[in-house]
């Protein structure tokens, strides 16, 4: 399994073991599927897909978007979340900022993105020039960077920025509300994730969904992930394929 370490998707936690979201669901899936042993292998979120291709490790266990650019290099299965995004702020949110036209309209506004992310061509996408944009190497990172007062705002998914700021207390940091989904062109940008295969490795994906599809047919796949922060409000019946398929002009 090749990881980012990034919460609650798949992390190391304090016993030295692999947990997370993506990678609990991930060993049951695989357990059903009669793979009882796995290995972690760590790496930088923008290198996952270049590791994966390059036989590093077998699948992607990351929470990872799925979008048309990233299906054109490797294989998803169907998401098993789908998350709104928020902004990392200073307490009390002094810039006011809930949504990236909000970042557009103030150019004083700094915001900070994962490298390798979907966030940063997300808010490029809406509009936000490049020099306002920083890019941070992790989600530990960009959460300091915010706190340094290195952006103003730091872009991420719900689910991740909740779970790291549990992990934090007086941080002096928020979440914006609420929530919101971007579009781009009228398209909205949802914040679906799922596990990655090796183009043509479509029988293991598909048996991968076939499981998927039954975890969540006995109602299994919610208590799985619960511990993590997710909710019901996150579960999503979206396809890979709708994910996968480009925007028409």
């Amino acid at each position: 399994m090749g990881f980012a370490n990034e919460t609650p998707f798949a992390f190391i936690n304090s016993e030295g073991d692999l947990t997370g979201q993506a990678a609990e669901v991930g060993k049951e899936i695989f357990s059903r599927l009669g793979v009882d042993e796995f290995v972690p292998k760590l790496a930088d979120f923008s290198s996952l897909i270049p590791g994966l291709n390059a036989g590093l490790f077998d699948v992607i266990a990351a929470g990872m978007y799925i979008t048309p650019a990233r299906c054109e290099q490797i294989l998803f299965t169907n998401p098993d979340y789908n998350a709104p995004y928020a902004f990392l702020v200073p307490e009390g949110n002094p810039l006011g900022l809930t949504t990236l036209d909000d970042v557009v309209a103030n150019p004083e506004v700094v915001l900070g993105v994962i490298v390798g992310g979907v966030e940063e061509s997300v808010a490029t996408g809406v509009g936000v020039p490049q020099d306002q944009i920083v890019v941070f190497p992790d989600q530990v990172s960009g959460i300091d960077g915010v706190t340094a007062g290195r952006a103003d705002a730091f872009l991420l998914s719900t689910l991740s920025l909740r779970s790291a700021l549990a992990s934090r207390e007086d941080s002096g940091l928020q979440l914006s509300e609420p929530p919101f989904i971007p579009e781009v062109d009228g398209v909205p940008q949802n914040g679906a994730g799922g596990f990655g295969f090796r183009l043509g490795e479509r029988n293991i994906v598909e048996a991968f969904n076939n499981e998927l599809v039954t975890l969540k047919s006995e109602g299994l796949l919610l208590p799985i992930v619960e511990p993590f922060g997710f909710t019901e409000d996150e579960m999503t019946d979206l396809t890979a394929a709708e994910l996968c398929q480009a925007p028409t002009a």
